[in-house]
């Protein structure tokens, strides 16, 4: 008698190396942890509170949008908690509870799930929440305003408005270095430089992210800044002074990598995160924003699908 087998027929993929969603969303939150540590430090309580809303509520509407659409229950991937705690990074302290509650609920129902869920989202859903917020309630981001009560044993005014404000002749108090242990007003976990480069640093080891998004947006930062400043040093700041300051670091690592909303070809990363680094810049030295990682991010996630089909020709095809 013929031993007979079944072939099964499914959609791909066929292979799977054994990671899990989970254990991506996870060692983001531990790579996160560091700056998000030094937040809460320099800023106290009212950051606690920031970061547990925005987490406890992030897997709040997961849970409801999946009973809402008789889903299986997905709150124990991760992926919520980690949209919360990114949100809760790019906060003040100071962020009053509704618009906390409000950004979650415009990152995980819109931003997420109303393309479908987790890998069918075309923008950030972080980002979304947080560019509602910023064009809503524009005055709450206001970090000088936002942070003026606090007395946190360093300057509290916010690099990039003083900069704004003044140019480079008023930032010269600002040291690199304090620049870098996060030593500036901003984000709850969006401030510590050295604790953001080390845990991109960790999921780029580790295979979370890949360097090729993270690596050409830094550098896409550095070398337009560094254009404007040669072009017209007392107008425009350093390069160092834009990768140490706003949402460059967390936009670089945390941000721009998300895997849903960036390219995954070699080239078209590279051409990817250039570009949002530029973008970044060009809006920050002659836009009306005072940090353009958000919308330079964005924009970059509407263009993705056109980005990602660059790529090499290949050896001896003929044209």
């Amino acid at each position: 008698m013929l031993n007979q087998k079944k072939l099964i027929v499914s959609h791909a993929p066929f292979c799977h190396d054994g990671s899990s969603i989970s254990a991506r969303s996870y060692h983001m939150m531990l790579a996160a942890l560091p700056a998000v540590l030094i937040g809460i430090f320099q800023y106290g309580i009212p950051a606690v509170g920031v970061v547990s809303l925005s987490i406890s509520f992030a897997m709040i509407w997961e849970l409801a949008i999946n009973k809402v659409t008789r889903r299986a229950i997905s709150i124990g991937d991760g992926n919520a908690a980690v949209i919360g705690l990114l949100l809760a990074m790019l906060l003040p302290a100071t962020s009053p509870w509704w618009l906390v509650i409000t950004g979650t609920f415009v990152a995980v129902v819109i931003g997420k799930h109303i393309f479908g869920g987790i890998g069918g989202n075309p923008f950030n859903p972080v980002l979304i929440g947080l560019a509602i917020l910023m064009v809503s309630w524009k005055d709450f981001f206001d970090f000088n305003e936002a942070l003026v009560n606090y007395d946190l044993g360093f300057a509290m005014a916010y690099p990039l408005s003083v900069l704004k404000q003044l140019g480079p002749a008023g930032i010269v108090k600002y040291s690199m270095i304090d620049l870098l242990i996060g030593q500036q007003a901003g984000g709850i976990g969006a401030t510590f430089g050295l604790g953001l480069i080390l845990g991109g640093i960790y999921l780029i080891i580790r295979g979370f992210i890949r360097w090729e998004i993270s690596v050409s947006f830094l550098a896409g930062v550095f070398f337009t800044a560094l254009v404007f400043n040669l072009n017209n040093p007392a107008n425009y700041a350093s390069p160092l002074f834009h990768l140490l300051t706003g949402y460059t670091l967390i936009g670089a690592f945390f941000l721009a990598s998300e895997d849903s909303s960036s390219p995954v070809n070699f080239i078209s990363m590279l051409i990817y995160g250039a570009s949002a680094g530029i973008m970044t810049v060009l809006i920050r030295n002659i836009g009306a924003n005072v940090d353009g990682v958000v919308l330079a991010i964005l924009l970059m996630n509407l263009i993705n699908p056109l980005v990602d089909r660059i790529r090499p020709k290949a050896l001896g095809k003929v044209v």
